[in-house]
């Protein structure tokens, strides 16, 4: 009798310090869905789609990354920016989709007096595009700008200030990180001490 008398717990008074309890992967789907479609019916074209989802993904983030460091314990996040973006490839990477990023690159390019750089973060089988049906007068809308979103948000809030676009190719799904000259110069900066 008292067994039943006692009642569950919410998902509300679980402790986050908990690991186990990863979502299942049909409820993301459907929520992610679902979210595609709330974000479609208040927009005009596929840029504004792709930029709330990438508003979506931002908010989510912030909130993962500390949701992370609470987990694991840690009070020091990465100030170096190679050692930041190996940390989202695999460790990051790993927390949100149960799997390391397939590749990163770095590719500098000097033009001039201005120069840029780019990294680039490549997943073969992205995980939010795999259970969206894009119909036909929206063939180039990419949903993996909600995981830019995410990326970016936590590269901007760990003092990293960037921009990520997805794009889709023959490798894969290709995070395009256009990171700012602050930034750049912070590194350089470093790398000469």
């Amino acid at each position: 009798m008292q067994s039943s008398a006692r009642l569950r717990s919410s998902t509300l008074d679980r402790s986050l310090q908990k690991t186990k309890g990863d979502a299942n992967l049909s409820t993301f789907a459907l929520l992610f869905s679902e979210m595609v479609q709330y974000s479609q019916n208040r927009v005009d074209n596929i840029n504004d789609l792709q930029s709330r989802l990438a508003d979506f993904g931002k908010h989510v983030g912030i909130r993962v990354l500390d949701l992370f460091f609470y987990r694991a314990g840690k009070d020091k996040r990465e100030v170096r920016l190679t050692p930041m973006l190996v940390f989202i490839q695999k460790v990051f990477w790993k927390f949100l989709f149960n799997r390391e990023a397939d590749n990163l690159e770095q590719h500098a390019q000097e033009v001039n007096v201005f120069s840029f750089y780019l990294d680039y973060l490549i997943e073969r089988e992205c995980l939010v595009n795999k259970f969206i049906s894009v119909p036909n007068d929206k063939g180039n809308l990419n949903c993996a700008s909600f995981v830019a979103g995410i990326v970016e948000s936590v590269l901007c809030s760990s003092g990293f200030t960037c921009k990520v676009v997805a794009h889709q190719g023959t490798r894969g799904t290709t995070y395009v990180i256009n990171f700012d000259k602050t930034v750049m110069e912070r590194e350089s900066r470093l790398d000469s001490k």
